[in-house]
């Protein structure tokens, strides 16, 4: 694969009102190959945004090296900006312009052929309401019409931030249709939302950072085997008798009033042989593996510093402190 996406020793600091010089990108280092759908995760005030403002021009980074489509940015951005759609931060509309009117306004601009218009409006589901003033569409409808934006110009490459923002259930399961429809067409996608689930179920690899630093890199498979216990949930008439037999055996048991749960073992037989040998019969032997969600707080929130999980990308996970509690700060570029 060839790299859609470099990003190495990327630094951003800003200057705070109320705190003074902030780093908001620190060292920071991203790799998205052509044809992946890359998850971007991140508690709130983690640099994520920063991450993508710095990569498509729109701030100026202190340090680093970038480049979108083998294009060093933002020096040669210009060159291959046809090629990028891009949705960054809340979408900021005309509200007496409807949705039509909007997208063909930016599709002139763009260069994009107005035909794509009615397009890329039934691809995001907004065919039937795309002559309606954009001051009566809810937050979510936006949030369609943003990435409608995007998709004018049939980008080989989409970075799209919070794209299921107020969407109900069946918009974001729309919008991970949508986005795996384009995935199948070659279109590269780097998605950043705080809906971990989605995200599972979408990408095929991601990156998460912390505090401006990344913290956990690579297919999402891999990240969650890095957290993998290899705990199995276990259910017997007699829990008490059974959690014994399973530490004489040298096995990790953790009792709770309707099951056990054991850590550690590979091989789930070893669980239904040691208790089948005493006469204890398993009515329920389940794997307990870690979600992109488990393994996100792992890292980034309810811990003084961030756990290290298996290197997954060849080089060990940045450690950091982890502050959850970020709050809104007017910044001065620095």
């Amino acid at each position: 694969m060839s790299a859609v996406i470099e990003i190495a020793g990327l630094r951003k600091t800003f200057h705070t009102l109320r705190q003074g010089r902030r780093v908001a990108v620190d060292d920071f280092d991203m790799l998205v190959e052509a044809g992946q759908v890359h998850g971007f995760l991140g508690p709130n005030g983690s640099g994520k945004t920063t991450t993508l403002r710095a990569l498509l021009g729109l701030v100026r980074p202190d340090a680093g090296r970038m480049s979108v489509l083998g294009a060093s940015s933002p020096d040669r951005l210009p060159e291959v900006a046809g090629r990028v759609g891009a949705i960054v931060e809340s979408p900021q509309f005309f509200g007496n312009f409807t949705a039509h009117r909007t997208l063909r306004l930016l599709a002139l601009a763009g260069g994009a052929p107005t035909a794509r218009v009615d397009e890329v409006l039934e691809q995001v589901g907004l065919r039937d309401r795309g002559g309606e003033r954009v001051k009566g569409y809810s937050l979510g409808m936006k949030q369609r019409l943003a990435v409608a934006s995007a998709l004018l110009k049939r980008p080989e490459l989409l970075i799209l931030d919070e794209p299921a923002n107020g969407l109900d259930p069946a918009g974001i399961r729309e919008m991970r249709d949508l986005t795996r429809s384009l995935a199948a067409a070659g279109v590269t996608v780097l998605l950043s939302s705080h809906i971990l689930a989605e995200i599972q179920l979408i990408c095929d690899h991601v990156t998460i950072v912390s505090r401006g630093r990344r913290v956990a890199y690579g297919p999402v498979d891999e990240v969650l085997a890095g957290f993998d216990q290899h705990q199995w949930q276990v259910r017997v008439a007699e829990l008490e008798q059974a959690a014994q037999v399973l530490g004489r055996a040298g096995l990790s048991v953790t009792g709770h009033p309707d099951r056990l749960v054991v850590t550690g073992v590979v091989d789930p037989e070893v669980i239904s042989r040691t208790l089948g040998e005493q006469g204890l019969w398993v009515r329920e032997l389940l794997p307990l593996r870690p979600d992109l969600e488990s393994v996100f707080l792992e890292l980034t929130g309810g811990h003084d510093h961030v756990a290290v999980p298996r290197q997954v990308d060849g080089a060990p996970p940045q450690d950091g402190v982890i502050d959850l509690d970020v709050r809104e700060n007017r910044e001065v570029d620095a």
